[in-house]
């Protein structure tokens, strides 16, 4: 069946299900919402037999959903209405919630219900919830919903369970919704306020005479801190803490409320006018722990960004856990994202975004490389959570990659302004894939499921659980391995094996190649990833939808279709 999926943009939710219905068996493309003509237009071209709307920020044209089928996923159960959902989940602190999978009519988020999914709702932001449990749930009411249109069938199991729901229509969150009185809000009430705004647009707030937007908000452990609410009262490395009435929260990150402002590590953005605050430890984001052999070291990095810092703090960790005890060495990343590569903000925010490319790129080939010699204990990357570009090479330098079911991953750099890309792509991905698999996958530049990544090599197990099982369910399988009395015959095959690489060709070698293609990239005349780059960190929409994923637009395409049809 042909699908397209209508979206604003490529985002998380539209990615996974692209994935899961392609892994169907249907026929996708995407076409980006730009305008009513480009979308009309789309479906002209496509003649799809149904429209799936995952992320919209306005209505579909009448054009569309009056002569065909559009089902919209809307971040809310059944009755819900309003583009702002989850914002006014988690402001309202709300036990419960879902998402509901709906046909498009006239009147914004009334049509008939198709399908629906709800979940409880965990203490976190608003983006977090949205790329987990309102993604899973989109997923299986969207495989529901399509399931009954391919049967005929437009109705849920069990539509009696809508009759007694009261729509309830709820407008965007205002700014004064969101507002911080940081007199009479316990810290229960900021953070909710914080993570209803995280990712977009942000809680605006003042510090330092300076207007600014915070995001990242954690509890701080703190019962009493005899300061005035809302003053900064210490710092880490990265982040702030600030006194609420009833204890602390430390602030993330944060960006000034100007055109053209980058979002950074509160602490770094702030610094000039917090220098006077003490120094305090904070909550840390790169930490290891051992039990039964096994070590596991955790790096949850803010969307999932490996800067200079964050790189070089990762290998000393690496290097202390591979001095250590341990058998097996579990990479855990973290719960949302196990990495994305480069920091393209701190990179962006640099006084010379080229050197400071250059720098990150290095530092995550060190650890890259410091991860692939590692040939005295078992390495394992357990992703939990979605990577993307450096980020799924760098979990491949371990012997194995485990993947949670649901996981995306990102396997190409292209779409960063045709960046080459390193951390030792042009050894890992032939090695463990093939030749021609390796530049089909870098070619495409499409997502892929967890799934196809075991099919092709890129991965070697997923791990069936929910999200809240994948690190004890890990933590069994890593414990089976690191007991098992064969282990000391893997290790020693894995030396050999390493020995037998670098005699044919050194790491180095790889490194420096890829080293070449990338300073071309940085330092070169053509500007397209430094382009790329700041139309990502400042959220520019694109003016069109990357023939990669508009397959219709793609004139190969659009003949061999024609073919087939008439074969047909």
């Amino acid at each position: 069946m042909r699908i397209l999926l209508l979206s604003h943009s490529f985002n998380s939710l539209t990615q996974r299900l692209f994935v899961e219905l392609v892994e169907a068996g249907h026929n996708v493309a995407v076409e980006f919402d730009i305008n009513d003509a480009i979308t009309i237009e789309a479906v002209q071209i496509f003649t799809p037999d149904l429209v799936v709307a995952p992320f919209l920020k306005r209505a579909i044209p009448a054009e569309v959903w009056s002569k065909l089928p559009c089902l919209i996923v809307h971040p809310g159960p059944p009755g819900d209405r309003g583009p702002a959902s989850l914002d006014w989940a988690i402001l309202d602190g709300r036990r419960e919630w879902g998402v509901t999978v709906l046909q498009a009519t006239g009147e914004m988020d009334a049509g008939p219900v198709w399908a629906w999914r709800s979940f409880a709702m965990r203490q976190a932001t608003k983006s977090s919830l949205y790329r987990n449990e309102v993604t899973e749930g989109a997923a299986q009411a969207v495989a529901e919903a399509v399931a009954c249109f391919e049967n005929g069938v437009c109705q849920p199991p069990d539509r009696s369970v809508l009759a007694d729901i009261e729509p309830q229509w709820r407008g965007p969150v205002s700014r004064k919704d969101r507002e911080i009185d940081w007199q009479r809000d316990d810290t229960d009430a900021v953070l909710r306020k914080i993570a209803s705004a995280d990712g977009t647009p942000g809680v605006r707030d003042r510090i330092g005479g300076r207007d600014l937007f915070l995001f990242n908000a954690s509890r701080a452990d703190l019962e009493s801190v005899g300061a005035a609410p809302g003053e900064v009262i210490g710092r880490s490395d990265r982040m702030i803490l600030r006194a609420t009435r009833d204890g602390a929260v430390w602030i993330g990150h944060a960006r000034f409320a100007e055109a053209k402002a980058i979002k950074l590590p509160a602490a770094r953005l702030l610094a000039d006018s917090i220098a006077h605050v003490p120094l305090i430890q904070g909550p840390c984001d790169i930490w290891y722990e051992e039990s039964d052999g096994v070590g596991y070291l955790h790096f949850p990095l803010h969307n999932g960004a490996m800067g200079v810092k964050a790189c070089e703090q990762l290998l000393a960790a690496f290097e202390a856990a591979s001095q250590s005890s341990a058998r097996v060495i579990v990479l855990m990343g973290g719960a949302d994202f196990w990495s994305n590569g480069l920091d393209l903000n701190e990179i962006e925010a640099a006084a010379s975004p080229a050197d400071q490319s250059w720098a990150n790129i290095n530092a995550i080939d060190d650890l890259a490389t410091r991860i692939v010699r590692a040939t005295d204990q078992l390495v394992v990357s357990a992703m939990c959570g979605n990577a993307g570009a450096g980020g799924v090479f760098l979990a491949r330098c371990a012997d194995e990659v485990w993947l949670r079911r649901g996981v995306v991953l990102n396997p190409h750099y292209k779409d960063m302004g045709n960046l080459y890309g390193s951390e030792l792509w042009t050894y890992l991905l032939p090695k463990h894939v093939g030749e021609e698999r390796a530049r089909a996958i870098m070619q495409r530049r499409l997502p892929m499921g967890a799934r196809e990544a075991v099919r092709l090599g890129l991965a070697n197990k997923i791990v069936d659980v929910d999200r809240s099982e994948f690190a004890r369910t890990v933590a069994v399988l890593a414990r089976e391995i690191a007991s098992a009395p064969d282990l000391p015959e893997l290790l020693a095959g894995k030396r050999r094996q390493r020995e037998a690489d670098e005699a044919a060709k050194p790491l180095s070698a790889y490194r420096t190649e890829e080293l070449q293609r990338m300073r071309r990239n940085f330092y070169g005349f053509d500007p397209s990833y430094h382009v790329a780059r700041y139309n990502f960190v400042h959220k520019i929409p694109k003016s069109r939808t990357p023939l990669t994923i508009a397959r219709h637009r793609d004139r190969s395409w659009r003949t061999t279709a024609v073919v087939e049809e008439a074969a047909q």
